[in-house]
Parts: C-alpha cells; structure tokens; sequence
C-alpha cells in the first residue's frame, strides 16, 4: 500500500468532499457549544476507531486505504491529514493503544496481589495481562498481526516496546532474587524467551492456526511461567540442604509478568 499514492489520489478529491459536506477545517474558536480542542478530540477519535475496524476485523492494514479510513470515520480526507501524515501512523498509535490497555490492565491488579504467594500472585497478574490484551479480537490482531513486518520503523516501535518490558521484568526479577524469592542470575534471556512465546503464541491463535480458546492459551503460558517459577523453588530448597545445582531462574514473586508489546 503507497500512502503517497493515496494522498495523489486524495488531493484531487478534497476540496470537492468539503464543498459537499461543509467539512471546512474549523475555526480556532467554539462551535456547536464545543471548543476546536474538543472537536479535534472528536475526529480523532473516529479515525481511531474506524482503523480499529478496519484493521482489526476488516480486510487488515495491508488492503485498507485512507479513503475506506476516512469513508468509515465518515470524514474528509483533508481531516485525517490534519491528524495523522500517514496510514501507518495511524496503525502506529493503534498499536500503543492497545498495549497501553494491557499495561494498565496489570497495573490495576498490581495492588491487589503484592501479598500474595508468588505462584499466585504470577498467575492473577498474567491473567490480567491476557484479560487486557484479548479483551476485543480487534486488539489482538493489531498488536500480534497487523504491526509486524510493516515498515522499519513500526518494527523499531515494537520491539522498543518489548525491550522496555524485558528491563521490567528484569528488575522484577533482580528484586525477587534480592529478597530471596529465586536464586540470583541473569535473567534476561528467561524473560526475553518468555515473552517470544507469549507473542508467537498469540500471532498464531489470532490467525487461526492454532485451535484453541483464549483461556487454553493463557493456561498454557501460565504452564510455562509457573513450571518455571516452581522448578526454581524446588532447586532453591536442594541447594538448601547443601546439595549442590546450578542456579534457576523463575519469574518474579514481585509480580515479573511480560508486556510483549505486540509482535
């Protein structure tokens, strides 16, 4: 898809579609009892939502052009130029959205579960990680399928993303180990594979390749995870009692659950 061409396409259209619709860009002033603010807010927003459409459960990005954004957001081609440069900026903000979601998903249990047990505690906090994630088809497709191998440049987005919760759950994991929770190690290659198969995982369930329901998916990361963390403390009570092993690592009763960031 050439987003230059469908700027070529649309320029010519343009000023007819406002003519037609009066869809002027508006005065910096109030209108209608709304502020331009809050009418930008607005328009915004409906291309947001018409690209969750049509990325998420349409045709995908790679078949949607800026007209079919702008024809189901039900505004003008110059308006979505005032508020993205191109298609995959649009998918781009999608993209953060959706793993913002996830985020705080987590972050609003965090609270709830720091005084539980770890295995527990690991468990609630990924189950809400997934709650978030695949709370709409939509989401999961955009942030497991849709991002990966657009462009340079959303490619440095996703995996900037993921980066950032690999040192998250690093520290998460530092800190367990300093409170005696897990033995101490690096732990970044744990936490970089597990996030490899949440986001492998997932691409492949949301494509159809994988025939299961979204609980058998997070159970079977959970399998992982938590086989994982229980290995550790088995190992941690032998070297206990003086038998000697190499050290293992684990997620974090701290709460080291991954944000994969999509791809």
């Amino acid at each position: 898809m050439s987003d230059t061409r469908d700027k070529a396409q649309n320029s010519s259209i343009t000023d007819a579609e406002d003519a037609v619709a009066g869809r002027i860009t508006p005065a910096a002033g109030r209108y209608g009892g709304r502020s331009a603010a809050e009418r930008q807010a607005e328009r915004r927003e409906r291309f947001l939502k018409a690209g969750l459409d049509l990325f998420g459960a349409g045709p995908g990005y790679r078949a949607t052009r800026i007209t079919d954004v702008c024809r189901a957001a039900g505004l003008s081609s110059r308006q979505f130029y005032e508020e993205f440069h191109t298609l995959e900026d649009l998918l781009a903000d999608l993209h953060l959205h959706v793993n913002d979601i996830a985020q705080q998903a987590v972050l609003d249990v965090l609270p709830q579960v720091r005084h539980l047990e770890p295995i527990d505690r690991c468990t609630q906090l990924f189950r809400a990680y997934a709650a978030g994630a695949t709370a709409d088809p939509r989401y999961t497709r955009i942030a497991f399928v849709e991002i990966i191998g657009v462009s340079p440049r959303l490619d440095r987005q996703r995996l900037d993303r993921r980066a950032r919760w690999i040192d998250f759950v690093c520290e998460q994991l530092d800190d367990a180990a300093g409170h005696g929770g897990i033995v101490p190690r690096d732990f970044r290659v744990t936490a970089a594979a597990f996030i490899g198969a949440i986001n492998g995982l997932m691409h492949d369930w949301a494509v159809g390749w994988v025939d299961a329901t979204r609980d058998q998916i997070v159970d079977e990361l959970l399998l992982m995870l938590l086989g994982r963390l229980q290995a550790t403390g088995e190992r941690g009570d032998a070297q206990g009692d003086g038998e000697a092993g190499p050290p293992v690592a684990g997620p974090s009763p701290a709460g080291a659950v991954p944000f994969p960031g999509g791809g």
